[in-house]
């Protein structure tokens, strides 16, 4: 399947939906008036065909009925309506992608009455600068053409990861919701700098380098996190004081409780 041919419709013009719109223009995969977008609301349909020089509808039925690629990003709770509306508008010809969170294939696809070739992805807020992790896995009648669009699609965003769906739960809660987790660390990191001493402006600044630094650090050398800790911890130095702090204060046992919390809540919103 070459992207570049395809018909592309957003149901959802949210962030997260502009984040991808902006991502695949940018990368030149398709032309704007190859796009079309629909939202509930007027105003941001106009904002969006205003700066992106897309297509833009009210009518979710046109939309599918016009694409090839249907990209679903609306919020869990608001699917099953949605699928309702566009089920009779659905052929085995359109590739359906979902960006909600604890949705499963299986859920889409019966809900459109087994009709269409489904996938499932799940990007973070990284991809509003193109920094996304994001992971992407087959449903019914996909095809292995279908998931090398979709990796190539959410590849525009950041990096892409193609897994089982069993373990898309796992990723909603390390990676969908992790960036949550860093941001509170780079604030952490921001206020014991301010508290000894350093202004906000550049604490912030040192925290978040601090943190993307070492992010490209596990990604670029292959080496394992542990080896890379190891490498600026000198005995009786300051670094092992302050890992020695951490572990007292349970800072591995919370990330990864913070991490199963959103797994189960993510399975949650699957059954509901």
């Amino acid at each position: 399947m070459d992207i570049k041919n395809l018909k592309i419709g957003i149901i959802g013009g949210g962030a997260m939906a502009e984040n991808i719109l902006r991502g695949v223009l940018q990368a030149q995969l398709v032309a704007a008036e190859q796009i079309t977008v629909t939202d509930l609301r007027q105003e941001r349909l106009t904002l969006l065909r205003d700066h992106y020089k897309i297509k833009t509808l009210l009518d979710n039925v046109e939309l599918v009925t016009k694409s090839d690629l249907v990209l679903i990003a609306v919020k869990p709770q608001n699917m099953k309506l949605l699928l309702e509306e566009i089920r009779d508008a659905v052929t085995d010809k359109k590739l359906i992608i979902s960006i909600a969170a604890g949705i499963s294939t299986k859920t889409i696809a019966d809900g459109l009455s087994g009709k269409g070739r489904i996938l499932r992805t799940m990007p973070n807020i990284a991809a509003k600068v193109l920094a996304s992790a994001t992971a992407v896995c087959s449903g019914p009648r996909a095809t292995t053409e279908d998931l090398a669009a979709a990796k190539k699609l959410f590849d525009a965003i950041g990096s892409t990861v193609v897994i089982n769906e069993d373990l898309m739960d796992a990723v909603t809660g390390l990676s969908g919701s992790g960036p949550a987790y860093v941001f509170v660390a780079i604030e952490a990191l921001a206020d014991a700098g301010v508290r000894a001493g350093l202004p906000r402006q550049i604490a912030v600044k040192l925290a978040a380098q601090t943190c993307l630094g070492a992010a490209q650090l596990v990604l670029n050398s292959n080496e394992h996190p542990a080896a890379l800790k190891d490498q600026v911890t000198s005995p009786g130095g300051t670094t092992i004081a302050g890992l020695a702090a951490l572990e007292k204060a349970g800072f591995r046992n919370a990330l990864m409780q913070a991490v199963a919390a959103a797994v189960k809540r993510s399975q949650e919103l699957g059954k509901s």
